[in-house]
């Protein structure tokens, strides 16, 4: 089990390199007014490892994701986790890129109470999370480590001129998750 300090330390480490990347020019904002993000303080109560339920091909090929342009991306409904917030387990579907049948990350996007709130808020339209898979257990199972605090808005919440994926309505959770990027 990783410490305390050196879980914070390392998710810490990832947002200064976001940050990092984000001021070289290499994001979705103008570096010369880009101050770094603003996120919720570290909390591993936000981190899970939990089972993957791998959804069967015929569930999961192909899942249409509303964008805030209003066109369409389609991608393979993989599985579902289960998590459990302070609220009770909430279950959130997982998406990859269709026709990878073993992808190493999985893609959920989710809206939370956080989302659009104006005091301490998340972007309205929802945050994303990029999640590795464990598949050491063999077999169709697979860990999936769900890190709340890694969670972070899309492009669209800055600015014009992007794509985003929208959350499905099925990972609209009740509960507010203070972990992740947040607006300033």
């Amino acid at each position: 089990m990783v410490s305390v300090g050196l879980y914070e330390e390392a998710v810490l480490d990832f947002r200064n390199r976001k940050d990092q990347h984000f001021a070289a020019g290499k994001g979705p904002v103008d570096p010369k007014s880009f101050h770094g993000l603003r996120y919720f303080a570290p909390d591993e109560a936000w981190a899970f490892t939990v089972l993957l339920d791998r959804l069967p091909q015929d569930q999961g090929a192909e899942f249409p994701l509303e964008t805030n342009t209003g066109e369409t991306r389609v991608m393979a409904r993989y599985g579902q986790v289960t998590v459990p917030l302070p609220g009770g387990e909430r279950t959130l579907s997982v998406f990859a890129p269709l026709g990878d049948e073993q992808p190493a990350r999985v893609f959920i996007p989710f809206r939370d109470a956080t989302s659009g709130a104006a005091e301490g808020g998340t972007y309205g339209a929802g945050r994303y999370l990029d999640a590795a898979l464990d598949r050491q257990l063999g077999g169709e199972g697979a860990l999936v480590r769900v890190d709340f605090n890694l969670a972070y808005h899309p492009y669209c919440a800055y600015g014009d001129g992007w794509t985003c994926p929208l959350p499905p309505r099925e990972n609209w959770l009740p509960d507010a998750v203070t972990a992740g990027e947040r607006l300033p």
